[in-house]
């Protein structure tokens, strides 16, 4: 029995090695995984590309954060919560025009950043994905319609509140604006200007809602 209870007391130190540090910064790696992403979109980073920026092998990538679409998938989490937490923001502003407002800008100042790439990561990866990324697709699809979903709701409790003009259609606006970012986003990153672009949606903006 004692040597058993021995045996037992030297355990953790055969086990020590199992929690040896990674040896690299995850949330730095993880927010260079995002630029790529950003930049490039889904299709457009391979791993050879990702790891190098990260500066990490394949092999750590895949211990650390999953193969490229569970990458992909924490990178849109870290992007939604912060280059694109304008959007959450927005939708608790007070007032329809608010809302409407703080996401127009939110998107042409975030997709604009002199030191980001310009567009938007959800945007630049979904247009184009093959066969092989179909899960990211749909991942973008849900975000998209995500998105749309809370303005709709927004703008329904607006239209009860009197906020909105009578007949106004809830669902209907937040497809007018969710369309709108998404166009800006493209636009951003075609090299269009920041100031063109705001001077769009402040012309947007005086006349909005527009139906």
């Amino acid at each position: 029995m004692e040597k058993a209870a021995g045996a037992a007391k030297k355990e953790p130190k055969a086990c020590g090695p199992l929690g040896r540090p990674r040896g690299f910064d995850a949330d730095a790696a993880l927010e260079r995984a995002m630029l790529v992403f950003w930049e490039h979109g889904y299709e457009g980073a391979g791993t050879a590309l990702l790891t190098r920026a990260m500066g990490i092998s394949t092999t750590s990538m895949y211990a650390a954060f999953g193969n490229k679409e569970q990458l992909f998938r924490k990178v849109l989490e870290r992007y939604s919560d912060g280059p694109g937490g304008y959007f959450e923001r927005a939708t608790g502003k007070p007032t329809a025009h608010a809302v409407a407002t703080a996401v127009l800008t939110g998107v042409v100042r975030t997709t604009t950043l002199p030191a980001r790439p310009p567009g938007c990561l959800g945007v630049q990866s979904a247009l184009a994905v093959s066969c092989s990324g179909e899960a990211v697709r749909e991942l973008l699809v849900e975000w998209r319609a995500d998105a749309y979903a809370r303005l709709r709701e927004r703008f329904r409790r607006a239209a009860d509140e009197g906020d909105l003009p009578p007949g106004s259609d809830p669902a209907l606006l937040a497809r007018h604006l969710t369309t709108l970012a998404h166009g800006l986003a493209v636009q951003a990153a075609s090299g269009v200007p920041r100031e063109e672009l705001q001077e769009l949606i402040d012309t947007v903006l005086r006349t909005w809602p527009p139906f």
